[in-house]
């Protein structure tokens, strides 16, 4: 593998840096040393294989999940050397969409998006539903607002899960997988309005996800995880013109590669019982 690139990216450009992260996870390396910077304003997507630790860099940025060892800065903050009452507050400050949706799904649409607010949140009743009303409209789903889950295509029910995201103005948004299962129009509805309303609200966003062709539309850059390392770190043009063996082979969905087939295992015929057996 390459060196790991260079973070370009000045310090008080970043919402969220990442120096020295090492987590093990069930013996196995997950990341080993990386360094990376999300900029503050900017989309940036994390992509890479599966299993090389997109899901668990989210949950160390969440602060769910303590590495072994390096520093998750967030908002000026080191993650980890918060305290619960303080951690509480940051997480307020981020938006998820999750892969499913993750809808209530005895909630109607208004109560879904409401549901943040009337959790964390004392309001008056008439401010509730002029802020839900506002982000079912940012979402084009005001009409919506009072039908099920059930009710819903599965482009709507992402389009209403952002609008629960971004119902409280966070400062960053993390897509989990935005463009799984989505038709044509649904995934160019959302990935219009994931940059929509990354200009108009002014946050920063992260993407986990594997479609180079709809990150490259969105995305101001991209990170390429892979063994524990950052095997690339640019901007989506350049790196789908990367010519290393870990951009060439994700970013082409070429079998032969560094990305292997076969899970790490013994011997076959060893396993089978068949070693010394043939004459």
């Amino acid at each position: 593998m390459n060196p790991e690139p260079t973070i370009t990216a000045a310090a008080d450009d970043a919402l969220i840096s990442i120096r020295g992260l090492s987590t093990r996870l069930n013996g196995k390396t997950i990341f080993d040393g990386v360094d990376l910077d999300i900029r503050r304003g900017r989309i940036t997507a994390i992509m890479g294989p599966s299993g090389t630790g997109k899901t668990t860099l989210m949950r160390h940025i969440t602060g769910q999940l303590a590495p072994d060892a390096g520093e998750v800065i967030v908002d000026g903050q080191n993650v980890w050397r918060l305290g619960r009452d303080a951690l509480f507050a940051l997480r307020e400050k981020i938006g998820y969409l999750f892969q499913n949706s993750a809808l209530l799904t005895d909630y109607s649409v208004f109560e879904n998006v409401a549901f943040p607010l009337r959790q964390h949140l004392k309001l008056p009743e008439e401010l509730i539903r002029n802020l839900v009303l506002t982000k079912l409209q940012a979402v084009g789903l005001r009409g919506a607002a009072e039908l099920m889950p059930s009710e819903l295509s599965g482009g709507m029910m992402r389009r209403v899960a952002l609008a629960r995201a971004i119902v409280r103005d966070p400062m960053l948004i993390i897509y989990d997988e935005p463009f799984v299962g989505l038709d044509p129009v649904a995934l160019n509805q959302i990935l219009k309005l994931i940059r929509t309303l990354n200009e108009t609200l002014g946050v920063t966003s992260i993407l986990v996800a594997h479609e180079l062709a709809a990150v490259r539309q969105i995305a101001d850059q991209i990170y390429l995880l892979a063994a524990g390392k950052i095997a690339a770190h640019g901007a989506p043009d350049e790196l789908a013109r990367g010519e290393t063996p870990w951009t060439k082979q994700f970013f082409t969905g070429a079998i032969d590669g560094p990305v292997p087939f076969q899970y790490p295992a013994p011997d076959y015929a060893t396993e089978l019982g068949l070693a010394g057996s043939r004459a």
